[in-house]
C-alpha cells in the first residue's frame, strides 16, 4: 500500500472521529464547550531492555474530551517497532481528583491500533488498557501500564500534551 494512501486513510479517520464528536456533542447538548488536547507521540519504557525497542514514539495526535468521564483521541506515532501505527480510541474516566491543582482523571481506554508486523501482521486490532490524565489549564499527560500475558512484553507510557481549546 503506498504512503500517501494510508495517510489519506489516517486523516479520513481522524476527520471521522472529529466529525463522530460533533454529532454527539450537539446530540448531547452539552453546556460547556469540550477540551481539545494535542500530543507529539509519546515516550514508553519496556520491562524486558534487552530487545531494544524504539522508546521515543513520536507522532502526532489530538484528543477530545467531551464531558468528564468520556472522550475520544486518535494519531500515529512511530511504534516500538519503529514503524508507524495508526490508532483510534475512546476514553472512560469515571474517577476523579483534585490533586495540587491538577484535574486528576482514571479509567480505561479502548480502541484500535495497527502497525505492529508480529501482532495480527501489521494490521488493525483491538486493545484497551488502564490510563490516568493529569491536566492542568494549558498542558497535561496521560500515563499508562500497558497488560500483557507475557511479562517481558509489558510497558510504561507517558503522553505529553498541550490543551488548545
Amino acid at each position: 500500500m503506498a504512503p500517501s494512501f494510508r495517510s489519506f486513510r489516517a486523516c479520513a479517520r481522524l476527520g471521522f472521529c472529529l466529525a463522530l464528536y460533533c454529532m454527539i456533542a450537539t446530540a448531547a447538548g452539552a453546556e460547556s464547550s469540550p477540551q481539545v488536547w494535542l500530543n507529539p507521540g509519546f515516550l514508553s519504557a519496556h520491562a524486558d531492555r534487552s530487545q531494544h525497542h524504539r522508546e521515543d514514539n513520536i507522532g502526532f495526535g489530538a484528543e477530545v474530551v467531551l464531558a468528564p468521564d468520556h472522550g475520544f483521541f486518535a494519531g500515529n506515532f512511530i511504534n516500538s517497532d519503529g514503524l508507524r501505527s495508526y490508532y483510534g480510541m475512546y476514553q472512560w474516566r469515571p474517577l476523579h481528583r483534585q490533586l495540587y491543582g491538577l484535574n486528576v482523571s482514571g479509567g480505561l481506554v479502548a480502541g484500535a491500533i495497527d502497525g505492529y508486523p508480529n501482532y495480527h501482521g501489521g494490521g488493525w486490532f483491538f486493545g484497551a488498557l488502564p490510563m490516568l490524565f493529569f491536566e492542568g489549564e494549558r498542558f497535561g499527560a496521560n500515563f499508562a501500564i500497558v497488560p500483557a500475558a507475557n511479562p517481558d512484553h509489558r510497558l510504561a507510557v507517558i503522553q505529553l500534551k498541550l490543551r488548545v481549546q
